[in-house]
């Protein structure tokens, strides 16, 4: 099994693939409200609504996931000449979603899904379809479409809703495509006949689609294998990905030349809707971007036990996966790298957190930076701190620092609540750090009042402010140490000063003698 922190530095340094849908276009549409009475008129509940919430469901969904995890996303299917035909249009356009391949067919409208949900039950499900394959004139203007959508992609998934678009022209020309292209195909599979799908590079049934395709029970996780040889030669596929709810997800190569099982990663279960779209989605997104197949199916195994415990279809962006790696993990995990940082600031960016970085020593911790991380805190949503390797730390304190090597400082500042996330830089001042990291808020000590605060230029221009927090009286790592009668090198050390400001502009401190 992938350990997490490799699945993390995956993760961190991934590329945004190019992936082409092509599938059922669906309106999901959410009705909440309360029950507290049964109707007069009938033994059934009443629902009071209170709101109502649009969002794009069947292939639509699987596309949502995917600009979640900033993928390059085209669609290719069919919407009714209707007001939820434009409305579709609409969201996939200001979610970034390429419409070019989506075609009008006004023999049919634009289906609709509406669930009446109180709390996180279902009462009832609502449907608006017309399941009819595609008719010749559509048909046509698809089989035009798909090759154009096809250049430049990296993955392409066949949603397979069985509400009519993937006629089986369409299947033909977008496998065929794809392999001249060299370009895996995805299919969430629909029916019992997988046949339909000859050519594609892997197929992600649930157990019980699988087991429908098969005609018999998969009674156990001992069947597994030669069921998955079964679709695997049934439809001349390279891999099978099976997914089996409690039981996490099977994947098998041809031949067996590739065999696993990942468990299950959900914490809580609400709701499994939508839980099929996010798991080809994460595998279209990372097998396009060219990770190995047991990686792609464990992170997409990390990604459908997010989306199971939230109410509804939802879309997992990169800073949820990364920070679902992270869970259960050492406290050290908060240290980062610059690809992984990079990953998780544009996913907190996106969920509108403010990010504030300072930068220190922190070579021996007192209640001075305490008091001043604290108060970095309290400026934003989220605390990045920069830490001086022990190399710089010697150049601006002296031969005898730092005391406490740098995975020890590490490892303390990721123990602290206040701290979000640490990362080492090793050059005399923070400025390069101060600009990948670009914060809202750039924190210093009071003591640089009079000081010019490296990085303040690039944060000012980007928007941005500085802010200078107050220090606690009488703290300071030159003091401690000095009681100790362990304190080195006093005499032209760069701490002259009791709060050790002096050479502060070059890296060293955040305040309170970092």
């Amino acid at each position: 099994m992938i350990e997490a922190n490799q699945l993390r530095e995956l993760l961190a340094n991934e590329a945004s693939p190019r992936v082409v849908i092509i599938g059922d276009l669906i309106v999901d549409r959410y009705i909440s409200g309360d029950v507290s009475r049964i109707s007069p008129e009938a033994p059934i509940p009443v629902l009071a609504a209170r709101s109502s919430e649009l969002r794009l469901g069947g292939a639509g969904n699987v596309a949502a996931n995917l600009r979640a995890m900033e993928a390059e996303v085209a669609m290719v299917g069919v919407v009714g000449d209707d007001s939820h035909g434009a409305l579709l249009r609409e969201l996939f356009e200001a979610d970034g979603i390429g419409t070019g391949g989506v075609i009008l067919d006004s023999s049919r409208p634009t289906i609709e899904k509406t669930r009446m949900m109180s709390g996180v039950q279902q009462m009832l499900r609502v449907d608006w379809e017309d399941t009819r394959p595609i008719d010749s004139v559509v048909l046509a203007q698809m089989l035009e479409v798909i090759p154009r959508e096809l250049e430049g992609a990296d993955a392409v998934v066949l949603s397979d809703y069985g509400k009519g678009t993937l006629a089986q022209g369409v299947i033909d020309l977008a496998i065929s495509e794809a392999r001249a292209r060299s370009i895996p195909v995805l299919v969430d599979p629909k029916g019992a006949d997988f046949s339909r799908y000859a050519g594609a590079t892997l197929v992600t049934p649930n157990r019980k689609e699988a087991e429908h395709a098969l005609g018999r029970e998969l009674s156990g996780l001992s069947d597994l294998p030669g069921a998955a040889d079964e679709l695997i030669a049934a439809a001349s596929l390279a891999q099978v990905v099976i997914t089996l709810g409690g039981d996490g997800i099977y994947f098998r190569a041809r031949d067996g030349a590739l065999d696993g099982r990942i468990p299950t990663q959900a914490r809580a279960v609400f709701d499994v809707t939508g839980a099929g779209d996010t798991v080809v989605a994460h595998l279209a997104f990372h097998l396009g971007a060219g990770l190995e197949l047991e990686a792609a199916v464990t992170l997409a195994n990390h990604a459908a036990g997010i989306v199971v415990a939230k109410l509804g279809t939802h879309a997992v962006t990169r800073s949820e996966l990364f920070e679902r790696l992270l869970e259960g993990q050492p406290l050290g995990t908060k240290v980062a790298s610059a690809g992984s940082l990079s990953a998780r600031l544009d996913g907190w960016r996106r969920e509108g957190k403010r990010v504030v970085f300072t930068n220190g020593c922190f070579d021996v911790l007192h209640a001075g930076h305490v008091s001043y991380l604290r108060f970095a805190r309290t400026r934003g949503d989220v605390l990045v701190v920069g830490v001086n390797d022990d190399p710089s730390v010697a150049r601006l304190k002296g031969p005898e620092r730092p005391v406490n090597s740098l995975e020890d400082r590490l490892a303390v500042l990721s123990a602290l609540e206040v701290v979000d996330a640490v990362i080492a830089f090793g050059e005399d001042t923070p400025k390069a750090l101060v600009e990948l990291v670009s914060p809202d808020v750039l924190v210093k000590g009071e003591d640089y009042a009079d000081q010019p605060v490296v990085g303040r230029e690039w944060v000012e221009s980007h928007g941005g402010q500085v802010v200078l927090a107050p220090l606690l009286e009488g703290r300071s790592t030159t003091g401690i140490l000095d009681r100790t009668g362990s304190a080195p090198g006093l005499e032209g050390s760069p701490e002259g000063s009791p709060n050790g400001s002096l050479n502060r502009g070059q890296g060293g401190g955040a305040g309170q003698d970092a």
